[in-house]
């Protein structure tokens, strides 16, 4: 419903990819179609099921952007000058699954049959991307919640994001990823934004390397987009501190949305294809 009230706003485009037996819902969000080539930003939330409030944001960025395309002179030539790539919900098995009861709202993984040999579900797709894959902050335990896969990308929604991402690299100029809990951004060149994130509701957000401020683990799709050639390449780890962790209260859904949009905007904006044309007086 809600994408439909948006389409009268500004023309945008639904694509439902299906790759790798994978489905899942790709907004396409676009201010131009005059034909020429735009550069893109990728953006996915929800890779971890039980990160409730990332899926959250990706609904929430886009709806902001279209409802301040006329009134926000940076949001309009970020439009005008960008395609946006937006995927809310990645890991849409996990998803519905931590929606059954309490017993599986804490579920992380992705819902793919278990190897041969054992009995558990899923892989950790945070952990399943070609990027130093398995050697570090990883399990080879399929029953584990860091569990890597049998093999790189061997996962059916890291597949669709790698064909997908992979066949656009001159084409994609930034990868976002959104995630909770921690309220961090990766690496450290991300500390402008998580200024700007603090200063919104004086919620301290950090920002620096993985080694620093969380810990080591290999195969990040953050990684795997540096890696391939995307050069703006960042991890947003939204609210909060662990007080309520994955857990976040209905209350705190739209201050942390606004948060992550100022740090996704300042992030955007400074890109480099998006300049707010002069004035004639």
């Amino acid at each position: 419903m809600w994408l439909k009230q948006l389409k009268s706003i500004i023309r945008w485009a639904i694509k439902c990819i299906i790759l790798h037996g994978c489905i899942f819902t790709h907004l396409l969000v676009t201010g131009n179609f005059s034909g020429r080539q735009k550069k893109a930003v990728w953006m996915d939330c929800g890779i971890h099921a039980r990160e409730w409030i990332a899926p959250a944001f990706c609904q929430w960025f886009v709806k902001k952007i279209v409802l301040t395309y006329r009134t926000d002179e940076k949001i309009k030539q970020m439009v005008q000058n960008l395609d946006f790539y937006v995927t809310p919900v990645l890991n849409i098995d996990g998803y519905i699954y931590t929606w059954i009861n309490e017993s599986t709202r804490l579920w992380r993984k992705s819902r793919s049959p278990p190897p041969v040999g054992c009995t558990c579900h899923g892989v950790d797709l945070s952990r399943n991307f070609y990027a130093n894959w398995g050697t570090v902050g990883v399990s080879t335990d399929c029953c584990s919640n860091t569990y890597c896969g049998q093999s790189p990308v061997s996962e059916k929604e890291s597949q669709a994001v790698a064909e997908f991402v992979g066949n656009r690299t001159a084409e994609i100029i930034c990868f976002l990823t959104i995630h909770s809990y921690g309220q961090v951004l990766l690496p450290y060149v991300g500390l402008a934004a998580a200024k700007v994130m603090t200063a919104v509701h004086r919620m301290e957000y950090e920002a620096g390397t993985p080694p620093e401020i969380l810990y080591e683990f290999s195969g990040s799709s953050q990684d795997w987009a540096r890696l391939i050639g995307i050069p703006f390449s960042y991890t947003f780890e939204l609210r909060d501190k662990a007080e309520f962790g994955f857990l976040l209260p209905e209350e705190q859904i739209q201050p942390a949305c606004e948060e992550a949009y100022a740090g996704a905007r300042h992030i955007i904006t400074t890109l480099g294809v998006v300049e707010t044309p002069e004035v004639n007086n």
